[in-house]
């Protein structure tokens, strides 16, 4: 695997919260809002193809990240509900309207981003210089951080 950066994580997480407000948050009102995924729900085809384009692409950020397999899960069923609602003519159009699949997912994955401790190291390099063990010990301390991800292993 190529070597990836902090900078590399960062426009994941930039490039994430784009399609999250094109998709479902283009027009906010209040606490709802409406995007591309609510208004192509209403053209034939034109919808599932948005819709199962933008979840493919936001799965494809996750592996790219190494998220975890239940956030890879809960955005794979985010994105299969929001694709099955929409594939329904009339009511499930209506459904799709309202439920923002892509924002879920979006949010999940970017949540992903956040509790993870990123280091621009591999972990052999860091447990050979005593490195990986005061990485621990940042996660330890922080409960906003789940887990550790070395970017170039």
């Amino acid at each position: 695997m190529a070597r990836r950066s902090l900078q590399d994580i960062e426009k994941i997480w930039s490039d994430v919260e784009g399609v999250k407000k094109l998709s479902d948050r283009a027009i906010s009102i209040g606490p709802f809002g409406v995007g591309m995924d609510a208004l192509l729900t209403w053209i034939p085809v034109a919808g599932t193809l948005y819709t199962v384009g933008t979840g493919g692409w936001l799965i494809v950020q996750a592996l790219r990240i190494g998220a975890s397999r239940s956030t890879l899960a809960k955005m794979a069923a985010y994105m299969g509900v929001d694709t099955a609602t929409g594939s329904v003519p009339l009511f499930g159009d209506i459904v799709d309207t309202f439920f923002p699949g892509q924002l879920l997912a979006a949010k999940a994955l970017q949540k992903e981003i956040e509790s993870t401790h990123w280091v621009e190291d591999s972990e052999a390099n860091a447990r050979a210089t005593g490195d990986h063990e005061r990485h621990q010990e940042t996660v330890r301390l922080d409960p906003a951080l789940r887990r550790i991800v070395y970017l170039h292993d």
